[in-house]
């Protein structure tokens, strides 16, 4: 009798440990990530091969109490490791686990090796060479809680690759997971129709017809770990695969269930026929290219068991969340009488299919925290009245109040818009406290902005909340689901504005008044234009006729694009960044501005201004972040502590005549006035003047003020 170790992704655990009893494990014993159990070299043999859901089987040597590397290197040290395998063979060591006087898994491995070589040579015989890369022989050691765990790896490489896949689609599904899902769904107990309407490279539905057929998962390996160990039985090895190879025959002409099969990509579709093939089950399997969402029941019953689309890779949030709800209001319609079970790393899209779980469960993708759903689909079920869409997509009244204010915003802005001639503008900023977000139309796209939900909300509140939102949105705006991109943010906090988010570009050209500016919707928290400033641009681009202009924190130039057009004598436009003073650039010659009266500066603006009082500008337009600890800066900024500082630098800037507009956008910012006053300025707040129409809703989104030599 021998002791192993059947390794496995957490959540596996308890569906691993019923496998094991059906093969005939004895004492099997649940542990975390993996399964305890004894077994003769025969049954061991059988569990090898036949094991759908472990990763990797080792049988274990030495398992003991271990607080030092020399209490490591001798439980090493006393394992009779010539009587396991020869020093002709290559050997390598996987450790597993850190903690205590282990720092990394390097220094675990190092300490077992030294230990095994110095045994060989202890016992005469030369030692055995270490082999990174494929190995004859592996050892399995494991740390944690102060127990250490030595092992040979008996079954080799990870069993979940069992050799049927040629290549893989976009984002696979381990075949142990694949088995996994069909073993707690209940499928692979009663087995009967079955359908993945996103089969992707097929795993799902091989996994099963392998079930069906009765083939063992790992007839297709080319090797064991088993086979360079000295203890290895050839004869009994042999029966044990010839034993499998008899039922394979025998069960794959048996075998009367119905598998189908589709994606809506060809190229998937054709990989998972040539997987199928190479597993010897392409004769059971009914694949095909089609849209999941016209998918026919194949029977009045069975199961559908799918890994749908999720994450970035796949698809945007707004177009799964529409793809989700599609398909729940599907199964609801056309398939009562069946089991769904569905596998997802994302929650919130699973709420979208708006069916009630009968269970939840959490299974690994790898490192991939996901959550398995299964939902029964009763034929009698009552199904919820339904809007007819204008292109033929049904879907629920989802979050009214929120919809009926999106499309009264809309109509109303849209006119105003037109007459004003800008395309880009806010349409929602939490009219409704429960749904907590910001919306923007850019020309034909549409960007939310997720504000931080108070910390008394429950987060899946919150997810839920801006699900209903992404849902309901694209039809109270009659536009496509692709054309909306969501962006989470707290309410301006500094240089958070300008984080850059990736490496996309969904790029735009707006138009505002006589200006037009480009955008990018989708690689930074912001697009390259704050709307709430339009009007304060728009102020600027009045003022500046025959004026030499400075623009100090300028993002990307929008602010000396409309002193330009509004006839300024001269343009002078500073920022830090030098990404987005190119992007100003292309503002310029956007709105055919050139010409060496624009200058465009990368410098600390604040630095700036100290170094060039002796300059004169008759208007100087100013919106600093609210804070800032950029490493490019020698001191961190604070715009209700340092106002004054700026401001008293700033004025000597300023032509005797000239204007200073200074903006921010701290919401509880308190300007100093009786100090400038001493100072010699004269201070007007002008907020009423420069607040568009579409910020009505929230007149605290800045504070804008004009400021003069007294």
């Amino acid at each position: 009798m021998f002791n192993f170790f059947a390794a496995a992704p957490k959540g596996f655990e308890y569906s691993l440990a019923c496998e094991l009893k059906d093969l005939g494990a004895l004492e099997v014993k649940e542990s975390v990530a993996g399964v305890y159990f004894s077994a003769p070299l025969e049954l061991a043999y059988r569990i090898t091969l036949w094991t759908r859901l472990a990763s990797r089987i080792v049988l274990v040597i030495y398992k003991g109490p271990c607080e030092s590397p020399e209490q490591l290197y001798n439980a090493a040290y006393c394992i009779d490791w010539p009587s396991h395998f020869s020093n002709k063979k290559t050997f390598s060591i996987d450790f597993h686990g850190t903690g205590g006087f282990i720092n990394n898994t390097q220094f675990g491995a190092l300490k077992i090796k030294d230990a095994v070589v110095d045994r060989f040579r202890d016992d005469g015989e030369s030692r055995p060479d270490v082999a990174r890369v494929d190995p004859d022989f592996k050892i399995d050691a494991h740390f944690r809680s102060g127990q250490v765990t030595i092992a040979v790896n008996f079954s080799g490489s990870a069993l979940h690759q069992r050799g049927y896949r040629s290549t893989t689609g976009q984002a696979p599904l381990k075949e142990n997971l694949a088995a996994n899902m069909l073993a707690r769904s209940g499928w692979q107990k009663q087995p009967q129709t079955i359908l993945d309407p996103f089969c992707g490279s097929g795993t799902v539905l091989i996994e099963a017809a392998l079930m069906a057929a009765d083939i063992a998962p790992g007839l297709l390996r080319e090797k064991f770990g088993f086979e360079h160990w000295r203890s290895h039985n050839k004869t009994l090895w042999q029966s044990v695969l010839d034993e499998a190879k008899a039922r394979a025959s025998l069960g794959k002409s048996r075998c009367k269930i119905k598998f189908y099969g589709s994606d809506i990509e060809s190229y998937l579709v054709a990989i998972a026929k040539r997987n199928a093939e190479n597993a010897g089950v392409a004769d059971l399997i009914d694949f095909s290219v089609a849209d999941a969402l016209t998918v026919s029941p194949p029977a009045d019953s069975g199961f559908l068991i799918s890994n749908p689309p999720y994450g970035e890779r796949l698809g945007s949030t707004t177009e799964l969340l529409q793809l989700y709800y599609q398909l729940g209001d599907k199964l609801k319609k056309e398939f009562g009488g069946w089991k769904v079970a569905m596998l997802c790393s994302d929650v919130e899209l699973l709420s979208s299919l708006k069916l009630k779980a009968d269970k939840q469960m959490k299974m690994f993708n790898g490192a991939l925290e996901c959550v398995f759903n299964l939902y029964t689909l009763h034929a009698t079920s009552t199904r919820r009245e339904a809007v007819q869409l204008p292109d033929g997509m049904e879907i629920s009244d989802i979050a009214p109040e929120f919809a009926n204010r999106i499309k009264k915003n809309i109509k109303q802005l849209s006119k105003w818009a037109k007459k004003e001639n800008i395309d880009s503008f806010r349409i929602y900023d939490a009219d409704i406290p429960e749904y907590n977000v910001a919306i923007d139309k850019y020309v034909d796209y549409v960007v939310i902005q997720e504000y931080s939900a108070p910390a008394t909300i429950p987060e899946a509140v919150t997810k839920r909340r801006i699900s209903d939102v992404l849902l309901s949105l694209p039809h109270a705006l009659g536009i496509s689901p692709d054309r909306i991109t969501l962006k989470t943010r707290e309410r301006q906090k500094g240089t958070r504005q300008y984080e850059k988010l990736d490496d996309k570009k969904l790029e735009v050209i707006t138009q505002e008044y006589n200006a037009r500016f480009k955008l990018n919707l989708t690689g930074y928290l912001d697009t390259g234009l704050f709307l709430d400033h339009r009007v304060t641009r728009q102020l600027v681009g009045k003022k500046s006729n025959k004026r030499n202009v400075l623009n100090l924190f300028s993002y990307t130039g929008s602010a000396s694009v409309h002193a330009a057009l509004g006839g300024a004598k001269s343009v002078t436009t500073v920022d830090m960044s030098n990404t987005y003073l190119n992007w100003a650039k292309e503002n310029f010659e956007l709105n055919n501005l050139s010409g060496k009266q624009y200058q465009f500066v990368q410098a600390d603006c604040l630095q700036w201004i100290k170094d060039n009082s002796e300059s004169k500008y008759e208007l100087i337009f100013i919106d600093p972040p609210t804070f800032s600890n950029s490493k490019r800066m020698e001191d961190s900024w604070d715009v209700q502590r340092d106002h004054v500082n700026m401001l008293g630098d700033l004025i000597k800037l300023l032509a005797p005549q000239g204007e200073i507009i200074f903006s921010n956008n701290k919401r509880k910012f308190k300007m100093d006035i009786d100090t400038l006053t001493k100072m010699g300025m004269k201070v007007e707040n002008i907020d009423h003047l420069c607040l568009p129409l579409d910020y009505k809703r929230n007149p605290h989104i800045h504070n804008v003020w004009l400021i003069t030599h007294a």
